[in-house]
């Protein structure tokens, strides 16, 4: 049976890393999304991808 983690049980450090990851998400996918459009190659196309399931799984808390 899975097992869903409750924000406040983590620890103080790991609670402030993910905070961290949910400030700086953003930012990165878009830039990402300009280097992408800009110079396109497989590396950031994929690098694009995990970062918007990243931001998308924040957004919906699934993280």
């Amino acid at each position: 049976m899975k097992r869903k983690l409750n924000q406040y049980t983590l620890r103080t450090w790991m609670r402030t890393f993910k905070d961290a990851c949910k400030q700086l998400i953003i930012p990165f996918t878009i830039f990402q999304a300009i280097r992408t459009i800009l110079f396109p190659s497989t590396f950031d196309v994929l690098l694009l991808t995990v970062f918007i399931i990243i931001a998308l799984s924040y957004h919906y808390d699934l993280i």
